[in-house]
């Protein structure tokens, strides 16, 4: 999620972040197109709530003391099988009520961060910066022989904000945000976690991941919330 306070109160050159865990929708309403051709009905109905399993890898770069890149790759898939309790119109194909129907839903992330350090304290560190998200996502429904699907690749730029407070000497609390609201659509990624150095080149981390956002424009609308809990280890070579 970000570095650590580690004992020397230094920052480490590099660090490779693995996450894993389970993931649960509460929310993912679609209509595509965003228009009276089609139904916008729920994709968690249809799949369920979850769990679903999900993973992460980041990679950081401190460049110095202050300046600091991170790449992210997060791949997610969710399917699931559901019977529809009403018609759906999606992307051009008609479904019956009362047959089953199978939904998937990918939301794969790839992004890079710059980020710069503003705060270094006796126990606390803070990071402000941007980051550049590109999105590769599907929703695709199949019901008795038809099919149909919606792929959207783009561009996402947010706000990235994260911070450490050293609790104990080997006991770290963090946060870490992505995120941006505004026009016709917003995305939020979020976690809070507590982390543990087993040594001076690895900590084991666990806690809660958000991940919210979605638009609404003529093309498409589509909101998904997700949550996630999170176990992760961090190597610093």
């Amino acid at each position: 999620m970000g570095p650590t306070l580690a004992a020397a109160q230094t920052t480490p050159t590099w660090e490779l972040e693995v996450e894993g865990g389970p993931v649960w929708q509460t929310t993912n309403d679609v209509r595509i197109p965003n228009d009276a051709s089609a139904t916008r009905f729920s994709l968690r109905e249809l799949a369920g709530a979850g769990p679903w399993a999900a993973g992460r890898v980041y990679v950081t770069w401190n460049l110095s003391e202050r300046h600091g890149l991170r790449a992210l790759a997060a791949p997610l898939t969710v399917t699931g099988t559901g019977t529809p309790d009403r018609s759906i119109s999606f992307a051009g194909v008609d479904y019956e009520a009362g047959v089953p129907a199978d939904a998937t839903y990918t939301f794969d992330s790839y992004r890079l961060t710059y980020r710069y350090r503003w705060h270094h304290g006796a126990s606390t560190t803070a990071w402000i910066g941007f980051t550049a998200k590109i999105r590769d996502a599907v929703t695709a429904l199949e019901q008795s022989g038809r099919s149909s699907r919606k792929t959207n690749v783009g561009f996402v730029p947010l706000l990235h904000l994260a911070g450490d407070w050293r609790l104990a000497p080997r006991w770290t609390a963090s946060l870490d945000v992505d995120a941006l609201a505004g026009g016709p659509g917003r995305a939020e990624d979020a976690a809070v976690e507590i982390g543990y150095d087993v040594g001076d080149a690895w900590t084991i981390q666990a806690g809660y991941r958000t991940v919210e956002g979605g638009a609404d424009v003529d093309e498409v609308y589509a909101f998904a919330w997700l949550h996630y809990a999170t176990m992760s280890v961090v190597w610093r070579p």
